[in-house]
């Protein structure tokens, strides 16, 4: 059984996107993936992602924010 840990949740203002991020702990074999939930409407889309994966998602999507003023 998986232990799932809220981390966060986004409210995108243009669209009406709501992002959910939490960590997925696996008993079985101890792994942690970071689960990324999109809801636009009644639709979800959802990634579970590993740490190298999410670190490298992280490091594009703060460059990006910096180059366009935002911190």
């Amino acid at each position: 059984m998986a232990k799932i840990i809220e981390l966060c949740k986004i409210n995108v203002p243009l669209g009406g996107q709501q992002i959910e991020l939490q960590q997925i702990d696996h008993a079985e074999d101890g792994m942690s993936l970071l689960r990324v939930r999109i809801r636009e409407g009644k639709r979800f889309t959802i990634f579970d992602v590993d740490p190298a994966t999410a670190g490298q998602w992280a490091t594009t999507m703060q460059q990006w924010a910096d180059q366009q003023g935002g911190k």
